[in-house]
């Protein structure tokens, strides 16, 4: 299997997004391509990693808008292995409209499960290889606060505040 990689400075320090011929694997934040690189080849330690491949430019570019404020869309295919579980949760984390948040909990309760599923939610979106896509920064704690976040809890608090502010433009 290969995955083709870049590596782009975008609103929000580098973007690695990482793709097969079929979707996005990972998308992925970080303060320097050493850790991005070293990120993607632990997460696909027995898989070619070929940087500037073939993929399609207009997915680093929609990622790249999105993160820079001029676009809401994060309509791009996906090429990514889940649980039937992750799979519920990601798809409750994409309906969460942009702008808004919702907790856990909530998560858990649209999927029909028990409040006490929060836990499970949270593991969810931690093992979220494509976030941003799939927005787990949207997911927060019962009390508000904002839990935890792959690239950082200032990242998550960047995410939101820009989609707050920018809600309105894309209605």
């Amino acid at each position: 299997m290969q995955i083709s990689y870049t590596i782009v400075d975008s609103a929000l320090d580098r973007l690695l997004v990482a793709a097969t011929t079929r979707g996005i694997s990972m998308v992925s934040l970080g303060d320097s391509d050493s850790y991005l690189e070293a990120e993607l080849a632990r997460d696909y330690p027995s898989v070619e990693l070929i940087r500037d491949g073939s993929m399609p430019p207009e997915w680093v570019d929609t990622l790249v808008n999105y993160l820079g404020g001029q676009s809401s869309n994060l309509d791009l295919p996906l090429d990514v292995r889940a649980t039937d579980f992750q799979r519920q949760v990601w798809q409750a984390l994409q309906a969460i409209p942009y702008g808004s948040t919702s907790t856990y909990g909530e998560v858990a309760r649209a999927l029909g499960y028990e409040k006490t599923a929060a836990r499970a939610v949270g593991h969810a979106c931690a093992t979220n290889p494509v976030s941003l896509v799939i927005p787990c920064h949207r997911a927060v704690r019962n009390d508000g606060s904002l839990g935890g976040y792959r690239w950082g809890l200032d990242r998550k608090r960047a995410l939101l505040a820009r989609e707050r502010s920018r809600s309105l433009l894309f209605v």
